[in-house]
């Protein structure tokens, strides 16, 4: 999966209707009603929209005949595979009737569109964790951390080495459990923390 790494948008013209695509992330689902009105447009024909954030999705075809603008903004989000994304595509009706067909297309393409031509990057999944190490061995640690992808959010010495909170790929927190556990003959452990 995807996510964006900036809000982006795209415009086109087909046949006298103007669209306009606009596309930010989406971190928590309960945003999205917030994000939906800030992105539509007042006084216009329809602002249209869908979104995604994990198992989670909705869409709108804000008066267009149904399925025909929230559901194509949907599959392009999942065609171009990507994941906490909102899209609002807005038309501003330029007097030529597009049929479903035509309604469908357009709005799909200008999602599609705005996905392809924004800054993006993969979606790793990260869990969150804490825990003590000695000072001995947090030079060495610290680059275990980075080698396996770990971002170090904070870091507190006390007397015998520092209490870290760092955010690592899933798949390598058991590899860096293993590492500190065996640096300090057990005494330290990782602790997941739990997001909100």
């Amino acid at each position: 999966m995807r996510v964006l790494k900036a809000p982006h948008s795209y415009e086109e013209e087909i046949r006298k209707s103007r669209f306009l695509a606009q596309a930010v992330f989406l971190s928590h689902a309960d945003q999205a009603a917030a994000l939906i009105a800030r992105l539509s447009v007042p006084n216009v024909s329809h602002n249209c929209w869908a979104w995604r954030c994990g198992e989670q999705y909705r869409f709108n075809d804000d008066g267009e005949p149904s399925g025909t603008a929230g559901r194509p903004i949907l599959a392009a989000i999942e065609n171009q595979k990507f994941d906490q994304v909102l899209i609002v595509v807005t038309r501003w009706y330029g007097g030529i009737q597009l049929g479903t067909g035509g309604l469908a297309r357009a709005y799909g393409g200008c999602a599609t569109q705005v996905l392809q031509t924004a800054s993006s990057e993969l979606f790793i999944q990260r869990t969150t964790l804490s825990g003590h190490c000695p000072y001995t061995y947090l030079d060495v640690f610290k680059v275990r951390i980075a080698e396996v992808g770990g971002v170090l959010n904070s870091e507190t010495f006390d007397a015998e080495g520092a209490w870290l909170n760092f955010a690592v790929p899933d798949e390598q927190v058991e590899v860096l459990q293993h590492a500190l556990k065996e640096a300090t003959r057990g005494v330290s452990q990782l602790q997941p923390i739990k997001s909100d």
